[in-house]
């Protein structure tokens, strides 16, 4: 299942689509159906129109960023900090050590803040490597150099270096909380990825209060044109996909019990 969810993604997600349309457009017109290849290239274009010039992608991450909103005061007795992986830049991290974040950054700096004010708490960081080689560190392994750089003894932190998606995350948490005599942890994650985590975890009957970090919208954004920023359009459109998909595929093959789960 999870290389089928690897090989899918290379397909599904918008620009890859896009170029495959157009390909099969060149296809097409080359064997002599212009009419079929006419129709592949219109839908080509009009994927890429959407996830270049329209804020259609943002909107559609924007709703899911407000699904959970966090919530406006910190526990007072804060004991368990677990931290969903994907904050780190995996292949770089592997072959020049260090620690290298990427956009979902903010994960390990909430993180870190939380663990700075309350001293007692744990932090449990849940993800391996979730490339399709499995050729580099895991994430939960990396992260030890983040948080020791910034004084957390290693006793704190509880790794679970052995997930490669979120569904491996509760799966993998589930037992190692028990071992560890953890629970009522705040699970700090992008927002975006906050409706599919909090499904994953209540479905493994693991109670957790929802810690959105690494918005990507404004929260005001309205559906319509922008040609001003392409590039950024893309990516957003693209992790928009992604996690509706993801949620979609989830529902269906039972893993968490609502399409879009809610407080």
């Amino acid at each position: 299942m999870f290389l089928i969810s690897k090989l899918f993604w290379l397909v599904a997600q918008p620009l890859s689509l896009a170029f495959l349309l157009a390909a099969l457009a060149a296809v097409l017109a080359f064997a002599g159906w212009r009419r079929s290849g006419g129709a592949a290239a219109l839908v080509s274009a009009l994927v890429l129109f959407v996830t270049l010039y329209t804020t259609a992608g943002g909107v559609a991450l924007q709703v899911l960023e407000e699904r959970f909103p966090k919530p406006e005061t910190e526990p007072q007795d804060l004991s368990c900090i677990l931290v969903l992986g994907g904050a780190l830049e995996n292949e770089v991290t592997t072959s020049r050590g260090g620690v290298e974040l990427n956009q979902a950054g903010d994960r390990y700096l909430e993180a870190l803040r939380l663990a700075l004010r309350h001293p007692n708490a744990r932090i449990l960081i849940s993800g391996g490597d979730g490339s399709i080689s499995g050729a580099y560190e895991g994430e939960a392994g990396a992260s030890e150099r983040l948080f020791s750089a910034f004084g957390l003894p290693p006793e704190r932190l509880v790794k679970e270096n052995a997930s490669r998606t979120t569904y491996e995350n509760a799966l993998q948490t589930k037992d190692l909380l028990a071992r560890e005599n953890l629970s009522d942890c705040l699970l700090v994650t992008s927002a975006f990825h906050m409706p599919r985590s909090v499904g994953l975890f209540r479905k493994a009957e693991i109670p957790v209060t929802p810690w959105p970090v690494d918005y990507r919208t404004s929260g005001v954004l309205r559906l319509g044109f922008d040609f001003t920023q392409p590039t950024s359009n893309a990516q957003l459109t693209s992790t928009a996909v992604r996690e509706w998909i993801g949620l979609f595929a989830y529902y269906l093959t039972g893993r968490i019990d609502s399409l879009f789960p809610a407080e």
